[in-house]
């Protein structure tokens, strides 16, 4: 073999390998939906058939996704607001406030007790 044809064949292998940020973000994936797969669980059995998700998606930035309707929660300075779909934001108080705040203890008590021990 030459070492042209030597050279080209170890870049083609190179161009195939995913780089260092390809690499983090395939990772990051891999963690949400590890997070994701314990924050399903909180809510009790999800029944056959259908789908439910629950998890940090970035700082102060919650998702919950259960039979195609998303609701995303942020948390801000002077608030948490949610999002339905595609819907704008409302700012959450009373009993729901109190569900999520419980919800998001009990999710990452979870995550750092199965995944970041």
């Amino acid at each position: 073999m030459s070492q042209s044809h030597l050279k080209q064949n170890l870049l083609s292998f190179l161009r195939k390998q995913p780089n260092a940020e390809e690499r983090r973000e395939a990772a990051e994936r891999d963690l949400v939906n590890a997070e994701s797969a314990l924050g399903r669980t909180l809510f009790g059995d999800v029944v056959p058939g259908h789908q439910r998700e629950f998890f940090m998606y970035k700082k102060n930035v919650w998702i919950w996704h259960e039979d195609g309707q998303t609701i995303r929660y942020e948390v801000r300075q002077n608030g948490v607001y949610k999002k339905v779909d595609a819907n704008g934001y409302h700012k959450v108080t009373g009993i729901e406030l109190e569900h999520f705040r419980a919800a998001a203890s009990a999710y990452l008590k979870l995550i750092k007790a199965r995944i970041y021990q």
